[in-house]
């Protein structure tokens, strides 16, 4: 068993990540988060949201609608350039993203340079393809009572789309916040939330998936600054990723996307890579996208999107630096980094070595034995106290107490706080590290 399938088992066995619908044998592409991931994953989104927004004087935060006027997809260029190259298994009808069955091609590849490569099938092993076509990501639905039909106008005109990116939400409320609070330049708008795509072939659990979380900021800039700006924020992101995610610097690698590659709306873009279990992956991107956003939206809308200097009064239209980032695979970076495997006493050991600030938990809370009333009753009284001071606290009085700490230990709890006979005594407890595993005693008092 390799380590991703070891996270993936570790993950359902521990209630960090379910397969969607899975009572119903799954729906390809979803993942829902049980007790632990939920906790977990707002941890990271809160972790990023105070590193970037709450601790900063100029970023600020909006919350946009999934569903936008389809306008919004149509200036912004995704109804027409949001697409996958799709290639078809002539032999059992497979279809897969070409770039990614194939070595040392790009999203731009043709039919002719995929055939070169001679990839087989990877359901059937044959080597007979169709052409490559190109499939657009955005899931369309309809908006109102209208049914669907392709042949009715009325039902045309009701198609909306799931937003397959949180930037536009940003851009499109960009004048909205500038006709309110009237920011400095620069600043930014900060968004987390749901976006949808609908990818060719899903896979590698949570890395690739049809449903995801997004982390964006669009970081408006005046035009003659945005290198500097670019440069600030790369070096934000890697100080966000290495020291309050915990990611291991040495498995943050940047790929300067070539202009082939790079996005429509793009003029330089960085993609952060991360060595993941089945190896170097994107993790997260930083793009200069220029003012291609504002200006489109200008002329779609007829509605100037000029900021004007409050020093100069000079009118442009900002540039803009995004960071993002999706949150499904910093969480799946965070547990790759974190899993680890040892021996305590001659046994067998699986820890997740989470950042205290990102755990599910941050105490385990026991009885010694959990038939003496008397330490069960003291145990009650030290979890209610470190409940009410540290919030997200676990009780845990199943098993033998070696079984308790080797169940935390899977699922990163910081530390375990035993209470024994020694506690009635004298009112300290034993605190078990969970990284080190030492026993310390500590006065409930100074918990």
């Amino acid at each position: 068993m390799d380590s991703l399938e070891k996270i993936v088992s570790l993950c359902k066995r521990r209630g960090f990540i379910f397969p969607g619908s899975d009572v119903y044998g799954g729906f390809a592409g979803t993942w829902d988060f049980g007790p632990l991931g939920t906790t977990l994953k707002k941890n990271l989104m809160d972790a990023w949201w105070k590193f970037f927004v709450d601790d900063r004087d100029n970023i600020y935060g909006i919350d946009a609608a999934i569903l936008m006027n389809p306008k919004t997809w149509e200036a912004s260029g995704h109804t027409s350039t949001f697409a996958d190259p799709l290639v078809e298994c002539k032999e059992c009808k497979s279809r897969f993203r070409a770039d990614k069955i194939a070595n040392n091609i790009t999203e731009s590849v043709t039919t002719e340079e995929f055939l070169d490569t001679h990839t087989k099938c990877p359901v059937c092993g044959k080597e007979s393809w169709g052409p490559i076509r190109k499939f657009n990501m955005m899931f369309t639905t309809h908006v109102g009572a209208v049914l669907p039909d392709d042949n009715d106008e009325l039902s045309q005109k009701s198609i909306a789309y799931l937003r397959p990116e949180t930037a536009q939400g940003i851009f499109t409320n960009y004048k909205n916040v500038v006709d309110t609070i009237y920011p400095n330049l620069p600043f930014g708008l900060a968004q987390q939330g749901k976006a949808f795509r609908n990818e060719i072939s899903p896979r590698d659990f949570i890395l690739r998936d049809r449903e995801c979380s997004q982390m964006e900021i669009e970081y408006f800039v005046a035009p003659d600054t945005w290198e500097d700006n670019f440069e600030i924020m790369r070096k934000a992101q890697h100080e966000f990723l290495e020291k309050i995610a915990g990611l291991n610097p040495s498995s943050i690698h940047e790929y300067e996307v070539p202009p082939e590659d790079r996005a429509h709306y793009s003029k330089r873009t960085i993609d952060f890579m991360f060595d993941y279990p089945n190896g170097e992956e994107e993790l997260m991107g930083l793009a200069y996208r220029t003012d291609f956003d504002l200006s489109n939206i200008q002329k779609a809308s007829g509605k100037s999107m000029e900021y004007r200097d409050k020093i100069t009064k000079e009118a442009f239209i900002p540039h803009v630096i995004e960071p993002s980032i999706g949150v499904e695979r910093l969480f799946l970076a965070v547990l790759s980094t974190a899993y680890h495997e040892d021996e305590v006493n001659g046994e067998k050991r699986i820890v997740l070595k989470l950042p205290e600030h990102l755990a599910p938990y941050k105490y385990c809370v026991s009885p010694l034995l959990k038939n003496k009333p008397e330490l069960v009753e003291k145990a009650k009284t030290v979890y209610n106290l470190l409940r009410k001071k540290y919030g997200n606290i676990t009780w845990d009085d199943s098993g033998n107490i070696g079984k308790r700490y080797r169940k935390q230990d899977e699922i990163g709890t910081p530390k375990c706080v035993v209470i024994d006979f020694e506690t009635l005594e004298n009112n300290t407890v034993t605190i078990r590290d969970r990284d080190t595993t030492e026993q310390i005693r500590k006065d409930i008092a100074n918990l």
